[in-house]
């Protein structure tokens, strides 16, 4: 009896020595599911509330609900962060590292999650498909975007001028012609462009570079859409359906050029006469029309003696 008695009293004094109900423990318990308050090795210890965790990721969340968010602070461009991983991950745009690289071609990236991304490039890999027209994605991020342009649905709209877009990168992409601000200048040759990755694509026009490559015949690109509309004549893969007739294309542009069919919109106008075309490319044929043959270059011509 007295023995039973005693370890009452131990398990008493035990549990006064734990932290009352600390609100960072169970903040940290609900939204952070990777805490491991339980584990049997905690070498990390809080040291506001003696909370011990086995992970200092876990820790430096639990920290940051104590501190506040926001505590990692970038010494180059003074952007805070709630955890010290995101900003490890954001200081290397600045310092330009890369240490992932692909064990295919060689490339190399940032974040593991967007090596993960280009690796599916060569296995052709697409686990997601549409449920409605069956075209297939590599990733279930991509299948959403593509359903909601079966459903009509554009959640990002433009504060300016109203316009709604199925991606947010494309509302960022229509903002730049609102402001016609260009903040990215190319060092070779002066040319500026509104969002970083348009002089990325440009640049390579000075290297050479064409890290893109086509697994089914080995073609290298300089920009990866290039790349991807390619591999479509390998495959013969035509993801955009026309709602109103069903034709199918590979490219996105062309399916806009078949909708003027429908629509009658003819936005191309010739400057010369007036008329007007569905697609840039008849009205350049008409266009010749007006300019007359082309003259013989001098080189060109037979003169006799």
């Amino acid at each position: 009896m007295e023995k039973k008695l005693e370890t009452n009293i131990q398990n008493d004094e035990d549990k006064s020595k734990q932290p009352e109900s600390c609100p960072a423990l169970f903040e940290t318990s609900v939204q952070h599911p990777n805490t491991t308050i339980q584990s049997d090795e905690k070498s990390f210890t809080c040291k506001t509330c003696r909370c011990s965790f086995s992970d200092d990721s876990n820790l430096d969340y639990h920290i940051s609900i104590h501190n506040g968010p926001k505590r990692f602070h970038c010494e180059i461009c003074k952007l805070v962060f709630t955890h010290r991983s995101q900003l490890q991950r954001h200081t290397r745009v600045h310092t330009g590292e890369k240490p992932f690289e692909c064990h295919t071609c060689a490339a190399k990236f940032a974040h593991s999650t967007t090596l993960k991304t280009h690796i599916l490039t060569h296995t052709h890999e697409k686990p997601h498909h549409c449920e409605i027209c069956g075209t297939r994605f590599s990733h279930s991020s991509s299948l959403k975007k593509h359903t909601r342009s079966h459903m009509g649905i554009r959640p990002f709209h433009c504060e300016i001028c109203g316009a709604r877009f199925v991606v947010n990168s494309n509302l960022k992409r229509h903002m730049v012609s609102h402001t016609g601000e260009k903040r990215f200048r190319c060092d070779t040759c002066g040319s500026r462009f509104s969002l970083s990755s348009h002089l990325k694509r440009h640049m390579r026009s000075h290297t050479g570079e064409k890290p893109y490559h086509c697994d089914y015949c080995g073609s290298r690109f300089a920009d990866n859409s290039i790349l991807k509309k390619h591999v479509r004549t390998h495959t013969g893969e035509k993801p955009f359906p026309c709602d109103v007739c069903g034709c199918r294309f590979s490219i996105n542009s062309r399916l806009t050029e078949h909708m003027r069919t429908h629509t009658g919109e003819k936005p191309f106008q010739c400057e010369t006469c007036g008329l007007t075309f569905t697609a840039t490319s008849n009205m350049r044929k008409h266009m010749r029309r007006h300019s007359g043959p082309k003259p013989i270059p001098i080189q060109n011509l037979w003169i006799e003696a």
